[in-house]
């Protein structure tokens, strides 16, 4: 079910009523089983792979806490990690290894009788994955104790406003919520209500509309000028940020009317002035994710130089090949990796001869700074919407020599005009942390303003309810 589409506003309004409708001890139930709906909306049958998740790693949080032999709680802890990554090496990276392993063969003039699987990846495999890890580990490490309510556990998985595309939340955050009581608040329910609207003013009446263009160019590539190409890039950039964090934001907005505070996913990411900085406001959960269970356990920044550069360009990798089972993504993070480790570079020579990082700079080195990483990360971009590596070089081959004309669409105006109502928009919030400070606003402009954001979205809004580009993640 689509937070954009028709039946997803019956589904909600249904919810919060009956949320607010049913005594306390209740509510666990009516939302897990709302979510098991919303879930079995797209292919009922996948929420099988889901329920073997949940008891799995249910279980294993009980195991690891009641053993006192710490090798015991190692080995719960690497059943359940193996368990619930082998599921998600099933649906999501088979296909992949085993074609790989086929066109090695060929190659060879070896015989390779295995076929590929006819599947479709779960939606939002990897995100509700690696929310149940979270909560493995953090039993395994002693800072949250084993949930024994299953139906609690059930739903700190599969809680439905970011049970698909996240954000990816921590037990600690999200458990205690979902067992407190939590009462009708008429300013929680505007400031939700007009948080999700902003999402969903970025969804439909932004991302979208750039979707448009950006399909028509990247689907025919071949047939484009570099000039063409590197709008389509620039509208992609935008597009992908509108489709993500409105999702965030729609997902935020919907979980505070119930009085459960999500996490932000996103924070001006463009506005960054350098590719570390980029990293902690972009898919904030996933990249802290990373950090806390991955980078850390290597050594994080207290082993040696070249092994801190080595794991973080692992880490990168992994983080492309989380996205997505295609070596487009994979070079994507590779990029994104290398970045970093420049900036790391540069940061070492700026110690060392004492210049001054681009955060104490003025104005203007501020604003290059700020270009400079964004255009990096575009680049980056063409090899995560090409469908295949050989189309993604020649695309960045031809736009950083932008000649020829720009292909003309209706989209391209509307396309910009809705960039750049988004970043000033933005700006704004960030300024002033609008969605924490509702209520210091005065109720005229609080409705002025979601009455702006509702008109621009039946106005500007693409009527037909398309798929978030994270739920194939």
């Amino acid at each position: 079910m689509l937070f954009n589409s028709f039946p997803f506003l019956i589904f909600f309004v249904a919810v919060t009523v009956l949320f607010f409708a049913l005594p306390h001890r209740f509510r666990w139930a009516m939302l897990l089983a709302a979510s098991c709906f919303f879930y079995m909306y797209f292919i009922p049958i996948y929420i099988l792979a889901l329920v073997a998740t949940i008891i799995i790693d249910y279980c294993a949080g009980i195991w690891i806490e009641r053993s006192t032999d710490p090798r015991k709680k190692k080995l719960f802890l690497i059943m359940s990690i193996t368990s619930v990554c082998s599921m998600l090496f099933f649906f999501k990276y088979f296909n992949f290894f085993n074609q790989n392993v086929a066109a090695i063969a060929k190659a060879l003039r070896w015989n390779y009788p295995i076929e590929s699987l006819r599947i479709i990846l779960p939606i939002g495999l990897s995100f509700h994955t690696f929310q149940s890890l979270s909560y493995v580990i953090e039993v395994y490490r002693g800072r949250q104790k084993a949930e024994r309510h299953f139906g609690i556990y059930a739903l700190y998985v599969m809680y439905f406003p970011q049970l698909v595309a996240g954000p990816i939340e921590r037990p600690q955050n999200l458990l205690h919520q979902l067992r407190e009581e939590k009462h009708f608040d008429l300013a929680r329910l505007q400031s939700g209500l007009s948080l999700a609207l902003w999402g969903l003013f970025k969804k439909v009446a932004v991302a979208d509309c750039l979707a448009i263009y950006v399909d028509t160019i990247y689907n025919s590539s071949a047939h484009h000028t570099g000039a063409t190409l590197l709008v389509a890039t620039y509208f992609f950039a935008f597009q992908i940020y509108c489709d993500f964090s409105g999702y965030s934001d729609i997902a935020r907005g919907v979980s505070r009317i119930y009085g459960v505070e999500l996490m932000k996913n996103f924070e001006t990411p463009y506005f960054a002035k350098s590719i570390a900085e980029f990293w902690s406001r972009w898919h904030i959960s996933l990249s802290t994710w990373f950090r806390d269970y991955v980078y850390i356990p290597l050594g994080g920044n207290r082993v040696t130089l070249a092994r801190n550069f080595t794991n973080l360009f692992l880490v990168f990798l992994l983080s492309g090949f989380w996205h997505g089972a295609n070596w487009t993504f994979i070079v994507w993070g590779a990029l994104h990796g290398t970045y970093l480790l420049g900036g790391r570079l540069l940061g070492l020579l700026r110690n060392r001869f004492g210049w001054r990082p681009p955060s104490e700079a003025g104005p203007l080195r501020k604003a290059v700074a700020m270009l400079f990483t964004f255009h990096l990360v575009l680049i980056a971009w063409v090899f995560f919407r090409a469908d295949h590596l050989g189309v993604a070089f020649d695309i960045a081959r031809r736009m950083l020599v932008p000649t020829g004309r720009v292909f003309f669409d209706p989209m391209l105006v509307q396309g910009l005009f809705g960039i750049a109502m988004m970043l000033a928009a933005d700006v704004f919030h960030r300024r002033t942390d609008y969605w924490q400070n509702l209520a210091r606003y005065p109720v005229a402009f609080r409705f002025s303003y979601s009455l702006g954001l509702l008109f621009a979205i039946v106005l500007f809004g693409i009527e037909r309810g398309s798929q978030f580009i994270y739920f194939q993640f």
